[in-house]
């Protein structure tokens, strides 16, 4: 068994108010809800009973939430999951949300690998591929998504371009144009083929 030591207001929300057990925060619910349920400080209880109450009285509330924070943009698995969590949602509410929003889908990882890849632009493979990690996207949809992504080298000399304008094309300012593409996560053949087609030579890399 745990022990809830403290029940506090949200500050954001006067009728909804944050649990703490054993010291540490767990969710958050309505006053009405923690009343209701007789909820205080010293009461002991088991962390799965939380779980039940919050999900039989909250989980519409969290799903409404989730779809509002979609209507933006598209968000992968990880990205709704770390949402629903600084909410205050425990585990169960939030795989009770992703599982309808995946049923009707709301969220669906490859699409979001499909729709970024072909909307980016400025970056190459190496870089998209890390910006769709840090998204929680899992390495085998990556690479699917990857699998035909061929690196725009006009793209890349116009990245290229922009970032030696008003600079003089000594052979230091050129290596550190190449290095530039590289940091934007092209390929070397592709840097090479931009530094070139603006007059570098192999001696500038």
């Amino acid at each position: 068994m745990a022990e809830i030591t403290l029940i506090e207001p949200q500050k954001k929300d006067s009728k909804r108010c944050n649990v703490y057990v054993d010291g540490i925060f767990y969710c958050g619910i309505k006053l009405e809800v923690a009343i209701k349920y007789h909820l205080k400080c010293g009461m002991q209880i088991d962390k799965c009973k939380l779980d039940e109450i919050q999900l039989e009285t909250e989980k519409s509330q969290a799903l409404d939430k989730a779809m509002t924070h979609l209507s933006a943009t598209m968000k992968t698995r990880k990205q709704m999951t770390d949402f629903l969590a600084k909410k205050g949602y425990t585990e169960a509410v939030i795989n009770y949300v992703l599982e309808r929003l995946e049923y009707y889908n709301f969220i669906d990882d490859e699409a979001y690998c499909r729709a970024y890849v072909a909307s980016v632009t400025g970056k190459g493979k190496r870089a998209i591929e890390a910006d769709l990690f840090k998204r929680g996207i899992n390495s085998k949809i990556i690479e699917q998504a990857l699998g035909e992504f061929e690196e725009d080298g006009d793209a890349a000399f116009a990245v290229l371009e922009k970032y030696l304008r008003g600079k003089e094309k000594t052979k230091e300012n050129l290596y550190k144009g190449f290095k530039y593409l590289l940091s934007k996560g092209y390929g070397y053949d592709t840097a090479k083929y931009a530094l070139e087609r603006l007059g570098g030579s192999d001696e500038d890399y």
